[in-house]
This record gives C-alpha cells, structure tokens and sequence, in this order.
C-alpha cells in the first residue's frame, strides 16, 4: 500500500485524474489522503465528490472552507456566492447523498505510517492549528465541531459559523463562539500572533504578514515529532521553510499545480 496526501482539489477533477494515473494508483490498494478544499470554483465539483465518494475506502478526507460553505448552502443556511461554481453539485440528483458523506467527514485526521524514515506522524488539516494547541487538543477540538456538524442541529451550527470573531483561542470559550474559532483555525488561519489572534485578510505570502503577526507554523508545537500536512494558503506555492510541515495546496484552480505527495519518501508529484 501506498500513501499519498495531495493538496486543494477545488473541483479540478481532470488534474486530479491525470494526477493519480501519474502515480498508477490503485484504488482498494493505495490511500490519498485530501487536506480539504475538494470543490467549489473549479469547474467539476460533482465529478471530483462523486469519485472520491466512489473510493471512500481509499480515502481520508478533512474538511475545508469551500466544503462547509456547500453544506451550508446545501442545508439553505446561507445564499450562494458569485464566484462559487457548485451549482451543478447542488442540482444534482445525488447531491444529498453526497452531502451526507461529505457531512459526516472530520476536520483533522491523525495516523502513524511505516515509511523510508521510520515510523513517521502524520497530522492532517485544512488550514493549520493554534499556537496554544497540542496534538491531542487539535484532536480534541476537531471533535467537538464534528460532533456539531453530524448532530440533529447540524443547520444551527452551519448557519453561526461564519464570521470571524472571536479571533483568537481560549479555553474559556464556550458555544457557538467556541465552535467558531475551532472551525476557522482549522479550515481558515494563515496568519496569527504568539497569543494566537488570527488575520483572515492578507492571503498572500510570507512577505506579507501583518506587523506583529507570522505564519502559523512558526507557533504550533506539534514537530518534530508529527509532520503536518494543510492545504488552504496557495500563495505558499508550497514552501514553508520547516521540514516537517508540509504546505499542498500549489494553486490548481488557479491556473498552476495540483500536487500530490508520496508519504512513504515525501516525494513530491504535480500536475
């Protein structure tokens, strides 16, 4: 078996068949592990949640921005915007079935894996995680807004979580405000402070932190010991000077890469 974690799919589902045959990847065989982001602005998102729904066996799926916005859409907690591109997915007479699967998905996954270096740890997430938070907490987190998203009022929470206050975590919080930050630190952060106050305006590059603010890699305690995988900040072009955190989203659906990477040796493909 083969492992590969590959980065922002948004709906690209010609490069990402392109991609896989590139590997020979063998569903029922090898796993692909998605950072989130699976649809919405590129031009095939019913065909990329169909077939990643098809392989559900061979895949591991966290939830990103673009994903809870279409459920949320999906559920009538929210009017669909000008640059989405998920009308077809929403027409479509399997819509709710993948909306269920695609529902009852986390929004971190953790696993140990055999590979070239040992045994390796591997935490995946959308966006990145608190500078306050430790591997079992991001877990523990994640939980809570899983739980959230699976329950009876699943719409209530579909409908609160925008926004972005508050903007830092603490462990005093409590309701939706609590839910909020859990979500947006996973499926949104880019920037923050040491404290942990996030800036979800510049979504450029690390030229561009805020005065007082850094990538949230430079905070998080997580490595050495567990190699990070997030997508979500494209502007990275995949490039976050720590070894063991590894930025996949290279910007597909804007016209550059979709990339893709071996677990085994942390060998890189692309397309």
């Amino acid at each position: 078996m083969t492992v590969y974690a590959i980065g922002d799919i948004q709906g690209c589902y010609k490069p990402l068949m392109k991609l896989l045959k590139q590997v020979n990847f063998l569903p029922g065989h090898d796993q692909l592990w998605c950072v989130g982001d699976l649809i919405n602005r590129g031009p095939k998102s019913l065909d990329t949640l169909r077939f990643l729904s098809d392989i559900d066996d061979s895949v591991e799926v966290v939830l990103g921005n673009h994903d809870l916005h279409f459920l949320a859409i999906y559920h009538g907690c929210i009017e669909a915007r000008n640059k989405d591109t998920l009308q077809k997915l929403l027409d479509a007479p399997d819509s709710s079935v993948l909306s269920e699967w695609l529902r009852h998905k986390p929004l971190a996954h953790f696993d140990s894996l055999d590979t070239s270096f040992g045994i390796q740890h591997y935490l995946m997430v959308h966006a990145g995680v608190a500078p306050q938070w430790t591997l079992q907490k991001t877990l523990d987190y994640a939980a809570e807004v899983e739980l959230a998203l699976q329950g009876e009022k699943f719409r209530k929470f579909l409908r609160k979580m925008y926004g972005d206050q508050p903007d830092s975590w603490s462990d005093d919080l409590t309701g939706m405000k609590r839910l909020r930050v859990i979500t947006n630190t996973l499926t949104r952060i880019r920037f923050c402070t040491a404290e942990g106050r996030m800036d979800f305006n510049i979504k450029e590059g690390l030229a561009f932190a805020p005065p007082g603010f850094r990538p949230w890699f430079d905070f998080e305690q997580l490595t050495p010991k567990t190699n990070i995988l997030f997508g979500h900040w494209a502007a990275l072009e995949g490039f976050t000077g720590r070894e063991q955190v590894h930025a996949l989203d290279t910007g597909c659906v804007w016209g550059r890469e979709l990339t893709m990477m071996r677990l085994e040796d942390h060998k890189l493909f692309s397309v």
